[in-house]
């Protein structure tokens, strides 16, 4: 039986988790590669404190999601392929590792952002 996502732990595995796997994902894999020089012992914190914000409103997270995404897609074009692959890779890696309402909350959340970056980022 799985738990819920409950703790800043949580998050690190879910996030830890994910990213492992759109690293290697044949359509998401090219934004993570070597050419996008990602500082991965940077932006995983981030990405653990930008989610713990997200569903715990713990208030830490100070970043520009959106000015980060709209640099990706100027170097690299992002398309809905690349936000439906996202969601669907996100939710899949929620459902293998948690139950419960903030597991259900992570993945609408999921949704969201990639709605709204859709809608605030011209994708083609």
């Amino acid at each position: 039986m799985l738990t819920d996502i409950s703790s800043h732990k949580d998050i690190e595995f879910l996030v830890n988790s994910f990213y492992a796997k759109a690293k290697i994902d044949p359509l998401l894999g090219h934004f993570f590669g070597p050419e996008m020089a990602i500082d991965w012992d940077t932006h995983l914190p981030i990405m653990c404190t930008f989610w713990d914000n997200a569903l715990f409103h713990s208030g830490g997270y100070r970043g520009d999601m959106m000015g980060v995404h709209r640099q990706v897609h100027e170097h690299k074009t992002m398309h809905p392929s690349h936000f439906e692959r996202w969601t669907t890779l996100f939710c899949q890696t929620v459902d293998e590792l948690f139950e419960g309402e903030t597991a259900n909350r992570a993945k609408q959340q999921a949704l969201n952002m990639a709605i709204m970056l859709q809608i605030k980022i011209p994708v083609v």
